[in-house]
């Protein structure tokens, strides 16, 4: 197989979870997508040969004139989890339709949200290979 890098390239990411993905969390959320503090992207961290799992992050990034708080974002790995608009097992399915028959998805969690800095936390997602 290619590089893992080569498949998921931010054309490739961007495509797999839009950034109107995160309006339509807060419309659904909060009635009005404006009330949200924070875009959310999808990042690729890697390929870990050794257990033959794929490493992403759900990025979120402080909008401007928010507050991106630690109490905010430390639920969110089971909310994310099972919200119809994230769609975490939707996502799971696309990423193994990127990988083009060469593997297939198994099981698939959500991590503890990370602050990598502080207009952005990270909430790791593993998902499995065969």
């Amino acid at each position: 197989m290619n590089s893992m890098n080569d498949v998921f390239t931010n054309e490739v990411l961007q495509e797999l979870f839009p950034a109107q993905r995160a309006d339509d969390f807060f419309e659904a959320l909060f009635g009005d997508a404006n009330e949200g503090a924070y875009d959310i992207s999808l990042s690729f961290q890697g390929h870990d040969e050794q257990s033959n799992s794929l490493h992403f992050n759900l990025d979120l990034h402080e909008r401007p004139g928010r507050c991106l708080a630690c109490n905010l974002t430390s639920g969110l790995p089971d909310v994310f989890s099972r919200h119809k608009v994230i769609n975490i097992e939707g996502l799971v399915t696309d990423v193994e339709k990127k990988l083009d028959g060469k593997a297939k998805c198994g099981a698939w969690k959500l991590g503890r949200t990370q602050q990598p800095k502080k207009s952005l936390h990270s909430i790791p997602l593993q998902i499995d290979l065969s």
